[in-house]
């Protein structure tokens, strides 16, 4: 018996994940304003201006304020742009099979 029903959630749970896995977000995209777009192009160009540099000779101090300047202009940019909310498949899996273990 507990292994038909094992069965049976393995066989629910695989049908369910590639329909999850294939499925498209309804929202569109939000338009970027004239000032968002900008910043957002300032902050592509100096992005590629630090990868560009010869890291090798700069102390240990510059290279921590270019990491914290890049990980700022990250975050930055991630709220202009509205990031969203990403669940893998296997978080997607785990969480059905709690709640069946649940109900």
């Amino acid at each position: 018996m507990k292994r038909k029903l094992y069965l049976l959630t393995a066989l629910i749970i695989f049908s369910l994940a590639g329909s999850v896995a294939n499925a498209k977000d309804s929202k569109p995209e939000k338009a970027l304003t004239e000032q968002q777009q900008q910043r957002v192009e300032q902050i592509e160009a100096r992005v590629l201006e630090i990868k560009s540099m010869d890291k090798s000779n700069l102390s240990r101090a510059e290279r921590k304020q270019l990491r914290q300047e890049l990980v700022s202009m990250n975050k930055e940019a991630k709220a202009v742009t509205g990031g969203g909310i990403y669940l893998s498949v296997g978080a997607i899996i785990i969480i059905i099979l709690l709640l069946i273990l649940i109900l």
